[in-house]
């Protein structure tokens, strides 16, 4: 009877995933542009979030205006 982690950051690698592809089809970016990124993301949940994260197109609309 172990502890499994396999759950629970499974389902937290989903809500990440589902956020950055809203996010994108959101987003100002061109049509081609959205179509890959949404598909590096479905390909490679975990690398394609975090490459999303960090380089992924961002709406001009912040939480922290200036």
């Amino acid at each position: 009877m172990g502890f499994e982690l396999g759950g629970p950051i499974a389902l937290l690698v989903l809500v990440f995933d589902v956020y950055a592809i809203m996010q994108t089809a959101r987003s100002n970016a061109g049509g081609v542009a959205r179509v890959l990124w949404i598909v590096f993301i479905l390909l490679a949940p975990i690398i394609g979030f975090l490459v999303w994260l960090f380089f992924g197109p961002r709406e001009e609309r912040s939480l922290f205006r200036r």
